[in-house]
């Protein structure tokens, strides 16, 4: 027999990187007694002080928050008098290629100690399916007490999109799916008190399994625009302008775009916990994953390729070049540089022989390995003095230059410039 939905109203978010912070930004908001919990003790400190480590949330948010009663703390104990306990930890690949999921592990291990009757515990981490019933509830069930009886439990996605001026956590649907009816309907109204729409699944496997959907459909598009461009290329076709005639079809298709790579932590990742599943369960493989990861990994060597071949048309080798790279995040108009296809480009390039260095108005400094980079500035005299600029992230800076050198080529990755000496992937 389920538990009767309880009116929540306090709530403990288990690490404050890019999707917790947010989490516990709109829940403080709505009026939520919001605790975040982080074991890196340097995120707490900066947080008390009022200041913000994350993109989308700025200073002021997080002195609105405080105002508001937001604590931060690397003490677990805080778990215990929580209503509502929402885990949104990293798992990053393992050295298999399946999900580390050692951060959820060692959650629920603080969880479990700390676990009382009438707890929800939510797992918002993503990963493969299953994960929720064959680790999140067992793990949990070490405290002696039993999901569904004592305690309830959901799996609900992260949708964080870094920069999304139009979209965030209020405005973009939860996907919800608990291990029983009412655990879906107790995440759910939680999740309603500061989400306009809550969907809910007919279980958690099936939430799991929509954030890879979404992930693997991205991962594998971009992927078939990225071979198709090395083609366009030996065709003397423009794919961006073949790209922009398609997109003004009103219906069945949505426009993707080739690239110098794939970053972030979802395309480059999520579409391997998906495979992995299915490779170690089944033993089969998932050939459109695996070989849209093939095409999307080789592109920095591609773009490492052409600019030799650049080069070669300048009369200049590519060794002893100097060649500078713009935007080196993995997307535009944020400071995130997590699997930055950029860092692939430069690996390439410094072993062609070439000599690299970097612009990017969002970060300082950039660390390849053991040597960092400084970005170098202002954007003219970099471009100026070397032999070639490949532009790798379309930040808002470069699209709003009103002139680049004449004198030196240009590797347009994103297909974005249209200054003469541009030359497209």
């Amino acid at each position: 027999m389920g538990m009767a939905v309880v009116n929540d109203k306090s709530v403990v978010i288990m690490g404050l990187g890019y999707v917790g912070l947010p989490l516990a930004y709109e829940a403080q908001m709505a009026g939520l007694e919001v605790t975040g919990f982080d074991i890196d003790h340097e995120v707490v400190r900066r947080l008390k002080s009022g200041a913000s480590h994350v993109d989308d949330i700025s200073d002021g948010h997080i002195r609105d928050m405080v105002e508001a009663g937001f604590r931060a703390t690397s003490d677990p104990t805080v778990i215990r008098e929580a209503d509502v306990v929402v885990i949104c930890v990293p798992t990053p690949l393992s050295v298999s290629g399946g999900p580390d999921l050692s951060y959820v592990e060692d959650s629920v291990g603080l969880v479990s100690s700390s676990l009382r009757k009438g707890h929800l515990v939510i797992l918002e981490s993503t990963t493969y399916p299953g994960t929720t019933e064959e680790l999140l509830v067992p793990g949990l069930e070490k405290s002696g007490l039993q999901v569904g009886v004592d305690f309830q439990v959901a799996f609900s996605p992260e949708r964080i999109d870094p920069g999304n001026q139009a979209f965030g956590i209020a405005n973009t649907p939860k996907v919800v799916g608990g291990f029983d009816q009412a655990s879906t309907s107790r995440a759910a109204q939680f999740y309603e008190r500061f989400v306009k729409e809550v969907v809910r699944s007919k279980g958690p496997r099936e939430a799991e399994l929509a954030k890879l959907i979404e992930n693997t459909y991205r991962h594998v598009n971009i992927a078939l625009m990225n071979e198709l461009v090395k083609f366009c290329h030996e065709l003397n076709i423009d794919l961006w302008d073949s790209i922009r005639c398609s997109a003004t079809k009103p219906f069945g298709y949505e426009a993707f775009f080739p690239g110098p790579g794939v970053g972030g932590h979802c395309i480059p990742i999520d579409p391997n916990y998906l495979s992995h599943r299915i490779r170690t369960h089944l033993g089969q493989p998932f050939r459109f994953i695996e070989l849209a990861q093939e095409i999307n990994d080789s592109m920095p060597t591609y773009v490492a390729r052409r600019a030799q071949e650049l080069l070669n048309d300048e009369g200049k080798a590519v060794k002893g070049a100097e060649v500078l790279l713009l935007g080196v995040t993995y997307k535009a108009n944020v400071a995130d540089q997590r699997e930055s296809p950029a860092r692939d480009v430069a690996l390439a390039l410094e072993g062609l022989g070439a000599r690299v260095h970097f612009n990017d108005p969002y970060i300082a400094k950039w660390s390849i390995n053991d040597r960092v980079y400084h970005s170098q500035n202002p954007v003219t005299e970099a471009a100026d003095s070397s032999d070639l600029i490949i532009l790798l992230q379309a930040h808002r800076e470069y699209l709003e230059m009103d002139e680049w050198p004449t004198g030196v080529p240009i590797l347009d990755t994103r297909g974005v410039l249209a200054a003469p000496s541009v030359h497209s992937l």
